[in-house]
């Protein structure tokens, strides 16, 4: 199983797939970023070279570890581009047939003892898993969002997940300088199981009136000692990717509270997706991922 030196292929250049790859880059591993859009795929890498710049102007990076950084990222317009990868995490959308099919299309692109991760924050990874030719080398490693500034990653197994590949997502995780938790296959895992119905709740509270973006935000910092508050979050993870999370444990689990509130859609329809659109429940100076 895979032992990290050779390149990361990442799936995905929307929110989570950029943020992984800003992680690996960060932590001195080759990655390769690839998306069947090209214009996404340029947005990725651009978003990355952005959140880079702006750790070298924010003093957390020097301009040398920067230009290191960025040379060890690799766009790929095709899955070719993951041929010499050791792991390959796909960070795609949150749909079962869309990740069952990637995963059977992998199979005939990579080696057989490449690491398969699923980044899936709310599925089964035994249902992913399913559609993948070697299904023991599949595990989940949910990158909490936003991937370059969260710690933690949950590992999951699937039925099929064999020790060797459990043991290999763990050291990756080590690799990443992230720490891992180890959690069964259940809807939502832990932080999007707690997590979901929060956000939810702290909307539901600012649609009622009861108090203002800023002061719930306020409440929750100072009051329950988290360190950035709820709608803060949203901006940052941005509300369409909230929703679709929202929806998927609704639909599994058919808790009222993991269903999205109405002013989400309506967020969503004026444009209002935050950070990455400039503006969600808080304003920003200019649009882009992470803060950048």
């Amino acid at each position: 199983m895979a032992d990290f030196a050779g390149p990361v292929g990442v799936v995905g250049a929307g929110t989570m797939g950029t943020g992984i790859a800003i992680t690996a880059v960060r932590a001195g591993i080759p990655t390769v970023l690839t998306d069947v859009s090209e214009t996404q795929l340029r947005a990725g890498a651009d978003s990355v070279a952005a959140f880079l710049n702006k750790s070298v102007a924010r003093g957390k990076l020097t301009a040398q570890d920067r230009a290191a950084a960025l040379d060890r990222l690799t766009t790929a317009p095709t899955f070719d581009g993951l041929a010499d990868c050791a792991v390959v995490i796909e960070a795609i959308a949150e749909d079962v047939a869309a990740k069952q099919e990637l995963f059977a299309t992998l199979g005939k692109t990579v080696g057989d003892e490449v690491l398969l991760v699923t980044n899936t924050s709310t599925l089964s990874v035994t249902a992913i898993a399913a559609g993948a030719a070697r299904p023991e080398n599949v595990v989940g490693m949910h990158f909490c969002n936003p991937a370059p500034l969260m710690p933690l990653v949950e590992v999951v197994d699937g039925m099929r997940t064999s020790a060797e590949t459990h043991a290999a997502a763990l050291r990756l995780t080590a690799a990443l300088g992230k720490t891992a938790v180890v959690i069964k296959d259940t809807p939502g895992f832990i932080v999007n199981r707690l997590l979901i119905p929060f956000e939810n709740d702290c909307i539901r509270a600012l649609e009622r009136g009861v108090a203002t973006v800023a002061d719930i935000d306020r409440a929750v910092r100072f009051g329950l000692g988290y360190p950035m508050g709820p709608f803060t979050l949203l901006d940052t993870v941005g509300l369409d990717l909230h929703r679709a999370v929202s929806l998927s444990l609704y639909h599994q689990l058919r808790d009222p509270r993991f269903a999205p509130p109405p002013l989400v859609d309506r967020m969503i329809a004026a444009g209002r997706l935050g950070r990455k659109t400039g503006h969600g429940f808080y304003e920003y100076e200019s649009a882009g991922l992470f803060g950048t």
